[in-house]
């Protein structure tokens, strides 16, 4: 297939095809016949929870008898309301339903969102490192390295048959399909596709992957709905079907029942009742308070006050600034 049919802006890379365009997965290196054993597999799960953990933070708030803890939470409390700001969404709806609230209220539904959001970046977070470290393990690819990059989480290597040539292999990790689609998507490959490009170690072809976690499915390649050509050439998504047997040598049914029996046996499990400490309320309620956006009873009484404050209209006082 010609570079001008699959796409004017992409050159398809020299690997192995098949038929449909997809890498033709029947001519590179197979697994080895001895599956990862499931107490490693189990090692693996158990550091990709503690590692997710720690990078999403989400223990820092059970320090409550910590000499620190005022002042945690008072910072808390400054970072929930700029959660409040950049996650409005609807600016006229939110304010509206804001309207007649007390923050306290308000500041219960956005400690509520913020840390579901954080588990949904454990979550992600979680997978991406037992997918890395499970391809290690595996055995089956000439190299896995972390990229320390946003754009891919971690690029492996592998041999072709019959040949001493081998693919480049550069690999996002997302929960969901729905986290690489729409017009962020063409944005999403430019950038894993400069990265691979961009790599000075690469030698031979490359492909770029969005691995889908927890989704099931085999491959897709997205193309574009008014042209119908592909975004890139080089680029495939791979739903758990095939994401996890290809780097793990399991199925996606087997990896998340083995991730199900280390949180049980760990006792680990995500909350859904928060319980959020008084003084982050506070802090929520000054800052609401300096911005002129609550009475002297705590409600949000002037819903244009807030319009205003979403849209950029009012000067935000600097403690309670954006980081850009």
């Amino acid at each position: 297939m010609s570079a001008k049919k699959m796409h004017s802006g992409t050159t398809p890379e020299n690997y192995p095809r098949d038929n449909r365009g997809f890498l033709d997965d029947s001519k590179l290196r197979e697994h080895i016949a001895d599956k990862i054993p499931i107490n490693e597999v189990q090692e693996v799960i158990t550091k990709a929870i503690v590692y997710a953990e720690k990078k999403s933070s989400r223990v820092l708030l059970k320090i409550t008898d910590s000499d620190d803890f005022k002042e945690i939470c008072k910072r808390e409390g400054a970072e929930l309301f700029k959660y409040f700001l950049k996650y409005c969404g609807d600016p006229a709806s939110t304010a509206h339903a804001c309207f007649g609230q007390n923050y306290i209220t308000v500041g219960k539904e956005q400690f509520r969102n913020r840390t579901l959001q954080k588990q949904r970046m454990n979550s992600g977070w979680r997978y991406q490192y037992i997918a890395k470290d499970l391809a290690i393990k595996s055995r089956r690819f000439l190299h896995v390295s972390d990229l320390g990059v946003e754009e891919a989480d971690f690029n492996a290597g592998i041999a072709l048959k019959n040949s001493d040539d081998h693919l480049n292999m550069y690999i996002s990790v997302k929960n969901r399909s729905n986290t690489v689609g729409g017009q962020d998507l063409p944005k999403a490959i430019r950038a894993i596709e400069t990265i691979a490009k961009g790599d000075k170690n690469r030698i031979g072809p490359y492909i770029c992957i969005f691995g889908i976690a927890m989704e099931k499915g085999l491959r897709v390649i997205r193309r574009q709905q008014k042209t119908g050509e592909v975004y890139s050439s080089n680029t495939e998504i791979w739903l758990s079907d095939f994401f996890w047997p290809f780097f793990s040598n399991y199925s996606y049914e087997e990896i998340i029942k083995m991730v199900l029996n280390v949180l049980i046996d760990h006792n680990k499990k995500d909350d859904f009742e928060f319980e959020i400490p008084d003084e982050i309320l506070e802090s929520f309620g000054e800052c609401c308070q300096r911005c002129n956006l609550i009475d002297e009873n705590g409600i949000f009484n002037d819903a244009y006050k807030l319009v205003d404050l979403f849209c950029g209209v009012t000067k935000i006082p600097k403690k309670e600034r954006m980081k850009k």
